[in-house]
């Protein structure tokens, strides 16, 4: 790998060509929103893993979720922020290729754990007498060890693809990090194998789990509205609609990127977009979770209680 890019040993991350003045107040204001994710993420995984009454399947997913959201974040936004006070934005070819490794990686599991969750609230409505058998904790096991392997699977492709390349300048990544369709432009080689790749992959991670999403919601909203009782579709409802929040907010930002054609502006747009990806979904998908979950917020509850005795 050193000998394909002995041309080019690090790349500049050009990121938001801004003032100084408004990159520092973008520095303390993405440090705030960065630090609430990590508490806000992390609050979600340990009362899960503390309160008993959130060991179920649904709350099993929802912590590899928050995991996912804390490792996301940690990747990106770090870097993002040095180079908000700092006028040398450099990164080493290696880092930046395990940058995009785990960028990528991180971005797949959370796709196929959001189709399990929706999977996993398909079961428990259209299926409630079922339920325990088919989500059982080995079949739980089963699916999010597959998710977390098959994203980094894929990802570890795009890394491989992207360290034959070589590269010779200009060394300027224009995003905030090293995304891989930006560093893909900077090769002086033919790159059409990675984009077959990345498109490929696009349609696996993202086309296909949206496809099966709808097809599980549509049957969802139609076991809904066959309820009797109104608390009863009111409380069916309420448990579906955080997670549809969270995939909206996902898999539309993702699908501009990754598969809406270039124009002249989508560089400058893709980095917008790539702070909702890194920075404001990390941090508004426990904020989604908990103020519209009633037993996420009576574990908070509970724990507040324990703690003040």
């Amino acid at each position: 790998m050193g000998g394909n890019q002995s041309w080019v040993t690090e790349f500049i991350l050009v990121g938001f060509q801004l003032s100084a003045e408004v990159e520092m107040f973008l520095f303390w204001i993405f440090s705030l929103f960065y630090i609430f994710s990590l508490l806000a993420n992390g609050m979600i995984f340990v009362l899960i893993c503390l309160d008993q009454r959130l060991h179920t399947p649904m709350y099993f997913f929802l912590s590899h979720l928050a995991v996912i959201d804390m490792s996301y974040a940690s990747n990106n936004v770090p870097k993002m922020l040095a180079n908000l006070v700092n006028q040398k934005r450099t990164i080493s070819f290696v880092p930046c290729i395990v940058q995009t490794f785990l960028y990528l990686g991180l971005a797949a599991t959370e796709c196929l754990i959001l189709v399990v969750m929706s999977y996993d609230r398909f079961v428990a409505i259209c299926h409630p007498l079922q339920y325990s058998i088919i989500m059982s904790w080995r079949a739980c096991m089963v699916l999010v060890v597959t998710s977390w392997s098959c994203g980094f699977v894929l990802a570890l492709i795009h890394a491989i693809l992207l360290a034959r390349l070589l590269f010779c300048g200009p060394q300027e990544v224009n995003h905030l990090f090293c995304e891989i369709l930006s560093v893909l432009k900077l090769a002086c080689v033919d790159t059409w194998i990675n984009k077959v790749v990345i498109f490929a992959a696009s349609v696996f991670v993202l086309v296909g789990p949206l496809c099966l999403m709808l097809v599980s919601y549509t049957r969802i909203l139609w076991a809904i509205l066959n309820i009797q009782s109104k608390e009863g579709r009111k409380k069916a409802f309420s448990t579906c609609s955080s997670h549809l929040c969270v995939v909206g907010l996902f898999f539309g930002i993702a699908m501009v990127v990754y598969m809406v054609p270039e124009s002249s502006q989508r560089e400058e747009k893709e980095k917008i977009l790539s702070l909702f990806h890194s920075l404001f979904n990390p941090m508004l998908n426990p904020l989604i979770y908990s103020l519209r979950n009633a037993q996420v917020k009576d574990a908070l509850h509970r724990a507040l209680q324990t703690r003040s005795m």
